[in-house]
């Protein structure tokens, strides 16, 4: 193959979102009905693999506050088409990392198309307390951006990016406020289960059958943490006061507002919602969220009207939160990135600022 000439992945010009053909959506299996279902199941005992794990490589990046941030990567076989190869920068959800059902199956849908991929983890997300008085958030989109910009120094392709649940508002609120300037380094992005209403899911997440099923799991690992960065850091935050909280919202006014600048859990809800900035968006989007999700309530998805032109929202009936099993009984979670990286292929041609 010429090395002038990019390979058939990256010849379709960077066009207009588009909807998906309804052929190629994951539609839900008949065995596995209700959005709590098709949360929960997927993400413990479906198929992320074809039974052999991906095999990541891990990069530590150091971080200009004298942190550190462990990305974990995905190297397919090296061709002579490497300098066009696509790498899609996987931005995982709360107290996700590579290791999630989510992460596996991007992995495996990415090698599969001879593309690399990379999962930077969030501050205290790999395995290791980070070092700095900080952890991460749904709106940290100077964080994304500076993980974008390492991203992008490693490789020479194109990138292409996707956040799920807490990293796909973070990664939204990081291209608002780039604006154009966002399509010089992401030729496209993904945000799937995005709460880009963070109050109506923080306060839906501390209701009903998520206050007794969903909390639990999330502060569980929380505040572990917190205990962890509290002796690494003593004073820093009401220790006493986050080990007590009940639900996201008291644990983010002990813990995430403080340590992140914000004057409390509404202050930090309000400025990190990607919501209210769609209109910003100047790059190819999709957002993905099913209607059924128990995290993200169906009334709290933004309409055509709240979006940019650059948006095209997909709003299946079903597919639970980051769930989206397929096929046969225990059913397998590739469905997923196989649409949503279906998606992001024709947008690999160099972006060209035509004013919109």
């Amino acid at each position: 193959m010429s090395s002038t000439n990019p390979p058939p992945s990256c010849t379709e010009a960077d066009a207009a979102p588009t909807a998906t053909p309804a052929a190629r959506w994951p539609h839900t299996p008949a065995w596995l009905p209700g959005g709590h279902a098709q949360t929960i199941w997927p993400a413990l005992w479906s198929r992320r693999h074809g039974g052999q794990q991906p095999a990541w490589r891990r990069e530590r990046w150091f971080t200009p506050d004298g942190d550190f941030i462990d990305a974990d990567w995905i190297d397919p076989p090296a061709t002579p088409c490497d300098r066009y190869r696509p790498l899609v920068l996987l931005f995982h959800g709360l107290e996700g990392s590579s290791a999630s059902h989510y992460a596996q199956a991007f992995a495996v849908q990415a090698r599969q198309r001879g593309w690399s991929l990379v999962l930077p983890h969030f501050r205290g997300c790999s395995g290791e307390l980070n070092w700095q008085a900080r952890a991460y958030h749904s709106g940290d989109h100077a964080e994304i951006g500076w993980m974008i910009r390492q991203a992008g120094l490693r490789h020479g392709g194109p990138l292409l990016a996707v956040g799920i649940s807490l990293g796909g508002n973070a990664l939204l609120r990081w291209a608002q406020e780039a604006g154009r300037l966002a399509r010089n380094q992401v030729r496209a992005l993904a945000a799937v289960c995005a709460p880009m209403d963070l109050a109506a899911s923080g306060h839906h997440l501390g209701r009903g059958v998520n206050r007794h099923v969903y909390t639990p799991m999330f502060l569980r690992t929380m505040k572990r943490k917190a205990r962890a960065k509290w002796q690494q850091h003593p004073g820093l935050f009401d220790l006493e006061r986050a080990l007590r909280a009940r639900d996201l919202y008291e644990f983010d006014d002990a813990f995430t507002a403080p340590l992140h600048g914000f004057a409390g859990t509404d202050d930090y809800w309000h400025r990190a919602s990607a919501r209210r900035h769609l209109q910003r968006l100047r790059l190819p989007t999709l957002l993905l969220n099913p209607l059924n999700d128990p995290f993200v309530p169906a009334g709290s998805l933004p309409g055509l009207t709240d979006c940019s032109a650059w948006v095209t929202p997909w709003q299946p009936q079903t597919g639970g939160h980051v769930g989206f099993a397929t096929g046969r009984f225990p059913g397998h979670v590739l469905g997923l990135p196989q649409a949503v990286l279906d998606w992001l292929a024709p947008h690999c041609e160099p972006a060209h600022d035509d004013g919109r």
